[in-house]
């Protein structure tokens, strides 16, 4: 879209039309302090100059690391078959598809995807287009919210932090109760989580494997749940679900995910895709897109949007979400990723990731000073107890090209020496063995 200046005489009719005096008093609600001193912005640059700038900018950045990061965001191969198919221009340019007949083609994918999701997270519907694995959670307590018509929230300490935060942010002016029950050293306390729900509770949430990479069945807890009239929801590893015991064998109300260890890289952080499933009876309180697939007057199939209570159908209020993007690109690339690998090839990543997570805590616990933050079952990921402050090691290892882990206590009191890492099928067991004789040696050293 081009630029277009205004006249000075077409400024002072915009001005005297919305009744202002100048351009300034249109920021005068603004509080100075938080007002721009100056923009800085520097001299144009031809093309050529601003290649070179942009490349010198992406040279900084440590693109040969060996990670073992995780928390809640995977390092998995992707096929490059994925890239080439939504590389197509019939798909990376899709967004929202309000005219079903010439939309089919996005139309079948988001519904292909939907019934993918479903199938792997053993629920009955799926949906689409919501951003990431934090806003799903937010929209599922909102959807609690709708049904049950309560207010009181309870979430385990044990899900993802960033998510909780993300939490915080969404609800803060919603007047909700929200009551976070703590941890047992990385373990979710289901006593006092069972002890919280009432007739007033509209949902619990719970994740699995949890924050700390410990796996739970919370079946029982569900059925405490159900007892109270209250949903159970539950955050889980997307990937991990070809293996892993499903949401819909615990009885879960409503699944959610980030769907990014489906074939979507890191990317420095996004875009990302949040995953939302749930019961049949639920449904007509889901959020986000719905595709359906239905036949026309000539008995020839086609695809459509189903149940659209959104904000652009003129719903406003009595919309179920004011999500306005679609996210149908990354719900494709994920689509992709699962049929490319298919069902074998899903479990058999997750159990490669396993295996070497598990060769990884062998080898990490068998040094002096180092344990397991508890000895539960993990999948991909677990927590150790250092002799000294994660961070101090983060730091020391970053500078040889390694990253091993994420930092507890960066969220949790009190847990400065734990540290969290992942293992996924592209970690290497020299990599391991690397990383073993370089952490022995720091603490070897610094004893």
């Amino acid at each position: 879209m081009p630029y277009i200046p205004h006249t000075p005489k077409q400024i002072e009719e915009m001005l005297a039309t919305i009744g202002a005096k100048s351009i300034d008093d249109l920021f005068e609600v603004i509080p100075q302090n938080l007002r721009c001193k100056t923009f800085n912005l520097p001299k144009g640059k031809s093309e050529q100059e601003v290649c070179r700038c942009i490349k010198e900018l992406a040279s900084k950045n440590k693109h040969n690391l060996t990670t073992f990061l995780g928390a809640g965001f995977y390092d998995h191969y992707i096929p490059a078959a994925v890239k080439h198919i939504l590389s197509r221009s019939e798909f990376y340019t899709a967004y929202t598809p309000y005219q079903p007949e010439a939309s089919q083609g996005v139309l079948q994918a988001i519904f292909e995807y939907q019934t993918a999701v479903a199938r792997l997270m053993d629920m009955d519907f799926a949906n689409a287009s919501l951003y990431d694995g934090g806003t799903a959670i937010y929209e599922a307590i909102m959807m609690a919210i709708r049904i049950t018509k309560r207010k009181k929230i309870i979430i385990c300490e044990t899900v993802n932090p960033i998510y909780r935060q993300m939490l915080r942010c969404y609800t803060t002016n919603l007047h909700l109760e929200m009551i976070t029950i703590p941890h047992k050293n990385g373990s979710s306390d289901f006593e006092n989580i069972s002890q919280n729900i009432d007739q007033n509770t509209a949902c619990v949430i719970v994740q699995n494997p949890n924050f700390f990479g410990e796996i739970n069945d919370f079946t029982e807890l569900f059925q405490i749940a159900h007892k109270q009239g209250t949903l159970g929801i539950i955050s889980v590893y997307a990937l991990m679900q070809s293996i892993l015991k499903t949401p819909g064998e615990m009885g879960a109300d409503i699944a959610v995910a980030e769907g990014q260890s489906l074939g979507l890289p890191l990317n420095f952080g996004g875009p990302y895709l949040g995953i939302m499933t749930t019961q049949k009876k639920h449904i007509r309180q889901m959020p986000g897109r719905i595709v359906g697939k239905t036949v026309d007057r000539e008995g020839k199939t086609g695809f459509v949007l189903t149940l659209q209570a959104r904000e652009q159908h003129i719903r406003r209020e009595k919309a179920t979400s004011n999500i306005c993007s679609n996210q149908a690109l990354c719900a494709f690339q994920a689509l992709l990723y699962i049929s490319l690998l298919g069902p074998e090839g899903l479990k058999r990543v997750a159990e490669l990731s396993i295996e070497r997570a598990h060769y990884a805590a062998k080898r990490l616990t068998e040094i002096d000073g180092i344990t397991l933050l508890n000895n539960n079952h993990f999948a991909n990921e677990f927590t150790l107890t250092l002799p000294i402050p994660a961070f101090e090691l983060i730091n020391y290892l970053a500078e040889k090209n390694y990253v091993p882990g994420f930092p507890i206590g960066r969220y949790y009191k009190n847990m400065e020496n734990c540290l969290l890492l992942a293992c996924t099928e592209k970690t290497s067991e020299e990599s391991i063995g690397i990383l073993t004789e370089m952490i022995k040696a720091y603490l070897k050293k610094h004893s």
